[in-house]
């Protein structure tokens, strides 16, 4: 994947502002460079950044008082401080604040390059992250809604429905294996179907710990890697844990054993 973003450079000496600016260039980014902290941030108040490059030692503004006004602003954009002067105490301090990363003149081309693209490489993946989350969510307050406008079934005429065979009971949870509904005491929880087969197979196994693989197993009817089987369970614990939990926060029925999976437990 191509990585490409729009970067300040912030530098009192004009060698330095234009080697880097060219070397940005070159690697296919876009950089603009100023020789103060005011005009870096009047130019971060009119454009939009996605990275800055700043030195900490400046006449009107050092870098530090710098980077607190950026964190402060625009708490998501990244920075990185350089300085030909290393000091441990300046270097815990920029971190402190919400640095990125703390460099050393002279910056290395390469290291600068590759630098640059794994910052923006992340941001990316935050960004692409919130922006699927978003649609998750969409879609499932879209399925959310089609359920709880569905009615349930009728039930057959002349048929003695056996009850034992109908309704899985675990402590305060009741699990409607025909309508695929969720009784908690009086309230009656639509959880999404396939959510619904991970909470039947947690009530099967309870109290007993559920490893990640087998969950998938005999909730969705296939077989995957352990990693990639913990990422499939987390979004249907999720939904569950809002179901049965007090407080989503601090879980106390659906216990997660890290590493290896989850388990029920009555109280």
């Amino acid at each position: 994947m191509e990585i490409s973003g729009n970067i300040l450079i912030v530098d009192d000496e004009a060698t330095l502002r234009h080697t880097l600016t060219r070397i940005l260039q070159r690697a296919n980014f876009k950089a603009t460079a100023v020789a103060s902290g005011k005009e870096g941030l009047a130019l971060l108040s009119q454009q939009t950044f996605n990275l800055v490059y700043l030195d900490i030692r400046m006449p009107d503004m050092n870098g530090m008082e710098m980077l607190k006004i950026i964190h402060e602003r625009f708490p998501d954009l990244p920075v990185i401080l350089f300085t030909a002067q290393p000091d441990i105490n300046s270097a815990l301090e920029a971190l402190r604040h919400g640095a990125a990363d703390y460099l050393l003149k002279p910056l290395q081309p390469q290291a600068l390059i590759e630098r640059t693209r794994a910052i923006l490489a992340a941001q990316e993946k935050e960004r692409r992250k919130r922006e699927v989350q978003t649609q998750i969510e969409a879609l499932q307050a879209e399925l959310n809604k089609l359920e709880n406008d569905e009615e349930p079934p009728p039930e057959p005429s002349g048929k003695t429905e056996n009850a034992s065979e109908r309704f899985l009971n675990y402590g305060r949870l009741s699990l409607d294996l025909q309508t695929h509904r969720l009784v908690i005491e009086d309230r009656t929880i639509n959880l999404p179907p396939t959510t619904f087969d991970y909470l039947i197979v947690l009530v099967r196994h309870a109290p007993n710990v559920v490893d990640f693989q087998t969950l998938v197993t005999e909730a969705q009817g296939y077989q995957v890697e352990s990693r990639e089987a913990q990422e499939l369970v987390k979004w249907h614990v999720h939904h569950i844990r809002q179901a049965i939990e007090p407080d989503i926060r601090e879980p106390v029925y659906l216990i997660n054993v890290r590493g290896i999976g989850y388990r029920l437990v009555a109280s």
